[in-house]
């Protein structure tokens, strides 16, 4: 076994407390942004109490509660911003289907109540 080259030494890692998990989010301005755009059932205002809930906890270091209601502030957030944007697209799909269907109706009906008056009836000869 060679060694004439000199070896290395890494000191050996120190020990120390864990890496801290970061902070939870709290979504409050996504909150604010459902709150303030009218959308289904005022689920923006529950996504916005819950979010207020989990900014309060994560300053007083209750970093469990404010996961907990980081958690419920997110999921009600995503059900608002799906509400605002499932909604109208539903409506807006609703009225064309509606519109197209009134529209067949009515050619179809132009034909059925027009009364054609031509020369060539064979009982008034």
């Amino acid at each position: 076994m060679d060694t004439s080259y000199p070896r290395e030494e890494r000191p050996p890692p120190k020990r120390g407390p864990p890496p801290a998990a970061p902070a939870p989010r709290d979504h409050l301005v996504w909150a604010i942004f459902n709150t303030l755009y009218m959308n289904f059932c005022c689920l923006g205002f529950v996504a916005l109490a819950f979010a207020v809930k989990a900014r309060d906890r994560k300053v007083s270091g209750d970093v469990e509660a404010a996961r907990h209601f980081s958690s419920k502030a997110r999921c009600y957030n995503a059900l608002a911003t799906a509400g605002s944007v499932v909604l109208p697209l539903l409506l807006g799909a609703l009225i064309v289907t509606g519109v197209i269907h009134l529209s067949k109706l009515a050619q179809e009906s132009v034909g059925f109540f027009t009364y054609q008056f031509s020369g060539s009836d064979d009982d008034d000869q």
